[in-house]
């Protein structure tokens, strides 16, 4: 299997700003990624920004770093500049990796590249765990999937899906979808010269746009539940605390 990682990664986040070079453990939030990365199988590990900052930074420890406009919408129109700028072919496999997962386990993105080459038919590949809790259920901040017995995804939402029970029981079955992602290079390219669609701009989630333009998404559950992303200030604490053993 052959793949690459692109670990795209701004500088500026409104809720957490300079995210990618906060000191976590002694090292930049984005090394913690990158390293993770790079126990994966993956050919080539590559951090994509727009920034100095970060591009000094990651060659500071040194990470391979593409510059990329400063205009992009999304981190997949700033991992699909990178497939443009290195000549990838369409049929490259390619797994972003969020710059705010520095606990992100080298075994899922080794996962989710493989079940992308072994779906000729779809264009994306991505990862869930099982919701074991009520709160996590009907949170908007947990993005919710439903897939068919295929292993396709369906629909992704902030809502609680699969509905409630008549009962009002939680479904047996309601999965959480994970911010891990495979691409083939021409989905990239696709996604990228594509305007958001009005299910994607409803639920702010933008792999809804792949769905609504008929790129078929495989899906599995994970191999190894990650640990939490860093999104504010307590998030950068958790994650601290974990890696101290580290």
């Amino acid at each position: 299997m052959d793949f690459r990682v692109v670990i795209p990664a701004r500088f500026a986040s409104s809720r957490l700003p300079g995210k990618a070079l906060l000191p976590l453990a002694g090292r930049p939030m984005i090394e913690h990624v990158w390293r993770q990365a790079t126990r994966s199988h993956a050919r080539e590990v590559i951090i994509a920004t727009d920034d100095d900052r970060v591009r000094d930074a990651a060659q500071a420890f040194g990470a391979g770093v593409v510059m990329t406009a400063s205009t992009h919408r999304s981190g997949t129109e700033r991992i699909a500049e990178v497939a443009t700028l290195r000549g990838w072919p369409d049929d490259q496999i390619v797994v972003n990796c969020q710059g705010d997962a520095p606990l992100a386990p080298p075994e899922n993105i080794d996962q989710v590249a493989g079940l992308l080459a072994a779906d000729r038919a779809a264009g994306m590949a991505t990862l869930c765990v099982p919701i074991l809790d009520d709160e996590d259920y009907e949170s908007p901040h947990v993005v919710k999937v439903v897939a068919d017995r295929d292993g396709r995804a369906l629909y992704f939402s902030r809502a609680p899906i699969p509905a409630r029970g008549h009962d009002g029981s939680m479904p047996a079955q309601a999965f959480r979808h994970l911010g891990l992602y495979a691409y083939r290079a021409g989905t990239l390219r696709e996604l990228a010269a594509s305007a958001a669609c009005a299910l994607e701009l409803s639920e702010q989630l933008e792999q809804l746009r792949a769905l609504w333009l008929g790129i078929g998404i495989s899906i599995a559950t994970a191999n190894v539940v990650p640990g939490p992303d860093v999104d504010t200030p307590d998030d950068l604490a958790r994650v601290a605390a974990l890696l101290k053993p580290r």
